[in-house]
């Protein structure tokens, strides 16, 4: 197991930040080697963020020494979505199959967490992010012709988009954790305008299927007091509840969006009106 504990500032710090320390305070890099389990914890409601890319045999989600646990599901949720080729996860001995942008809800104290490899030719990519757990439910599959779609935004804003909810109120049982995918039309780079933050949780962005010579240009921060970060593909951003979050990519792409906290409704967002950033 590879870990890197994160801190985030107050806003207050983030100002002061320059663009070294705001990188190795919210973005989180090198999440997929091939056969490892890699793992960042951060301070930021405590999450849990990594990936498991199986080749041979399994990998197993073990709980760093950080945690003081016998077991990482031990007061934990898991929310893991398969970004690569089609893999299996077993939870406590029972299979299941990932196929790509498949998505996996495990609950607390469910364990062993397990990753393999279907032997097939691209390798699964198996991105995982965690929250702690103050109830326990059961383990479930969504598959991506599950998940609930909506396309918002259009070609005049350059925000032409899908949002497919995976993890969320009224579909997947949970404690904090909601998750899901979002995948921007083609001509379109703004994941999401006019801006919003939510007070009463945390998200998190992994950006995926960009070409490996584009970048995104994630914004965060307060509304008055914005910066950005420079991340390319399969990298992830942290998101506090007092920042902003959005961007604009070079190329299409799509992003993983995860968010933890006391209100899982995927609506309670404090929207920013354009005439407030800066």
């Amino acid at each position: 197991m590879n870990l890197r504990i994160q801190h985030v500032p107050d806003p207050a710090g983030f100002a002061r930040m320059s663009t070294r320390e705001i990188r190795q305070c919210f973005l989180l890099q090198h999440l997929f080697e091939p056969g490892q389990v890699r793992m960042h914890y951060s301070d930021l409601d405590r999450a849990a963020v990594g990936g498991a890319v199986p080749c041979a045999g399994t990998l197993v989600l073990e709980a760093p020494d950080d945690l003081a646990s016998d077991c990482f599901t031990r007061r934990r949720e898991v929310g893991v979505v398969n970004i690569g080729g089609a893999g299996l996860v077993r939870v406590n001995g029972t299979p299941y199959v990932l196929e790509h942008r498949d998505a996996l809800y495990i609950g607390r104290e469910s364990a062993p967490v397990e990753f393999e490899s279907s032997g097939g030719a691209e390798a699964p990519i198996f991105y995982f992010v965690s929250y702690p757990a103050h109830s326990s439910h059961p383990t479930k599959r969504v598959r991506r012709e599950e998940a609930e779609a909506t396309s918002l935004g259009g070609v005049t804003g350059a925000n032409g988009r899908t949002i497919r909810k995976y993890i969320h109120d009224g579909a997947v049982e949970a404690c904090q954790l909601t998750l899901g995918i979002t995948d921007l039309h083609e001509g379109s780079v703004w994941n999401t305008m006019p801006a919003h933050r939510h007070l009463r949780r945390s998200e998190i962005y992994l950006y995926f299927a960009l070409p490996t010579d584009a970048v995104v240009l994630h914004c965060l921060g307060e509304p008055q007091e914005t910066r950005h970060v420079v991340v390319r593909n399969r990298e992830a951003v942290l998101s506090p509840g007092w920042s902003v979050h959005l961007g604009a990519a070079t190329a299409r792409y799509s992003f993983v969006w995860a968010m933890g906290g006391e209100n899982r409704e995927f609506s309670d967002m404090d929207a920013v009106p354009m005439e407030e950033l800066a």
